[in-house]
């Protein structure tokens, strides 16, 4: 894991931890079934952080027998972990919860309490959210979040952009059932602000899985990487045609390449193997991930 990324992890995991000790004494002292919500949901989210720290620290392994192009997508399966429990132990929770408190509803006690964690725990989400979108816009240039989102390799900024937001707009959900509660008297309003967190969670939740299983199946370089290396082979003195290319992520700072190359007929044995290794350095150069490369000569049909 790059060091800004664990960096926003980290900020993460220290806001989402103070954060639901704030809302379990909230839940307590109000019996507020959003409150409930959004504690289980920021108890998840330090959780979160903490299996893609596990992740980060696996991932940077070596390289062994069994596993020789290394461990790089450790940090895609712990992601995939995330999404699994933020679908779960976040958005069915909050869903069970929402419909046992519309079934059985009760009224708030010490809203304003609620009211005042609430405000403290948007304050503290707006800190690790906005850390998280700095270190996004260093990377993603004029790209949309949308895009950004679905083409990032970084599993990390993916997820901790998705979990903040969810959270941000999971807290103004909780204060808007509860302060509803309270002015309409009616506390099914608390009920409708855990329904919505939770059906919130799960859209989150199917986003990331969906991302992750990608990553984990398989994605090639991005445009821009694949148009660098396709340049740094076509120009290298010795090639007269690229015949084809296949690009993989082995992790989201590591990419194996492949390619068929024609080159010069005329050229001996050790001059082929010569130029190989110079159009290999000339990828390396090129799109520094392009860690594993493997280039073979080949007649163009």
């Amino acid at each position: 894991m790059a060091g800004d990324s664990r960096s926003i992890v980290i900020a993460a995991f220290f806001a989402n931890l103070g954060i639901a000790a704030a809302k379990f004494v909230g839940f307590f002292l109000t019996g507020a079934a959003s409150m409930l919500a959004e504690a289980v949901h920021s108890l998840a989210d330090t959780g979160n952080q903490g299996l893609l720290l596990l992740g980060g620290s696996r991932a940077r392994r070596r390289a062994t027998a069994q596993h020789s192009f290394g461990y790089g997508r450790e940090r895609y399966f712990w992601a995939f972990v995330v999404a699994m429990v933020l679908f779960s132990l976040g958005g069915l929770f909050a869903i069970y919860e929402g419909i046992d408190k519309l079934r059985h509803p009760h009224e708030l006690e010490s809203t304003a309490i609620a009211v005042a964690i609430l405000l403290v725990a948007i304050a503290l989400e707006s800190y690790a959210l906005v850390k998280a979108v700095k270190h996004a816009n260093a990377v993603r240039g004029s790209t949309s979040w949308w895009r950004f989102i679905r083409h990032s390799k970084d599993p990390e900024v993916s997820v901790v952009l998705l979990e903040d937001t969810g959270a941000e707009v999971g807290l103004f959900f909780a204060l808007l059932g509860i302060a509803m509660a309270r002015i309409t008297g009616d506390p099914r309003w608390d009920a409708l602000g855990s329904l919505a967190i939770g059906a919130l969670l799960v859209i989150i939740a199917v986003v990331l899985a969906a991302e992750m299983k990608s990553l984990l199946i398989g994605e090639s370089a991005g445009a821009g990487d694949q148009a660098a290396i396709r340049s740094a082979i076509e120009t290298a003195p010795e090639v007269r045609r690229l015949i084809h290319l296949r690009t993989q992520h082995l992790g989201p700072d590591e990419l194996l390449v492949g390619a068929k190359i024609e080159l010069d007929p005329g050229l001996t044995f050790a001059q082929v193997a010569s130029a190989i290794d110079a159009t290999e350095q000339l990828v390396r150069a090129s799109v520094p991930a392009a860690r594993v490369v493997y280039l073979e000569p080949a007649v163009s049909r």
